[in-house]
């Protein structure tokens, strides 16, 4: 599958001729040569300007609704393997031996579309102080910290946690490319 990218979407054709290209997973078997670091929110773009550890641009071509989970495996248009870590990044930690306090903090961050990663006796979800104060209004312990996220998959698996488009012009007519490489890590 070629994939054409308009200027107005965050790349000339001239840098996506000379940047590393992916588009498909790799064998499962495969050895890594390149790593590429994301948090959450990045590894479920489809469509992605970044970096990989090396400093080397690579954009990103995955089919629609691909969530890209630690431990990957691509395979870039040249052959190179790249394998996909998970961002340290800012998260808030729920830890209790209270299984009820606990399944009523997920029903209700779930109420509210958080992601969230399960654990025995803890829950983690993306930092944010109003969902704080919500957990903490239920009788629980919230604790920030920086960790990798690896959230739940949900009940249907391989779709990627909402609907809306990712066009340039918001209607998803199209692919847009998220272009995070002039952020630094």
């Amino acid at each position: 599958m070629r994939t054409s990218l308009h200027p107005s979407h965050g790349a000339t054709l001239l840098s996506v001729l000379i940047m590393l290209v992916i588009e498909k997973f790799a064998a499962p078997d495969a050895l890594p040569g390149e790593f590429l670091v994301l948090t959450y929110e990045y590894r479920c773009k489809n469509r992605l300007r970044t970096r990989l550890d090396s400093g080397e641009e690579v954009g990103l071509f995955l089919e629609r609704g691909t969530i890209l989970r630690h431990g990957h495996l691509l395979e870039a248009n040249d052959g190179r393997i790249v394998q996909v870590k998970a961002a340290i990044e800012n998260v808030m930690d729920v830890e209790t031996d209270d299984a009820l306090k606990l399944m009523r903090a997920a029903y209700h961050l779930g109420n509210r579309h958080v992601s969230l990663q399960i654990r025995e006796g803890s829950i983690r979800f993306p930092s944010d102080h109003v969902l704080g104060e919500m957990i903490r209004g239920l009788g629980l312990e919230v604790c920030n910290t920086l960790a990798p996220f690896e959230p739940e998959s949900g009940a249907y698996g391989g779709y990627g946690g909402h609907a809306h488009g990712h066009s340039a012009d918001g209607e998803g007519k199209g692919a847009r490319i998220h272009d995070m490489s002039r952020y630094s890590r």
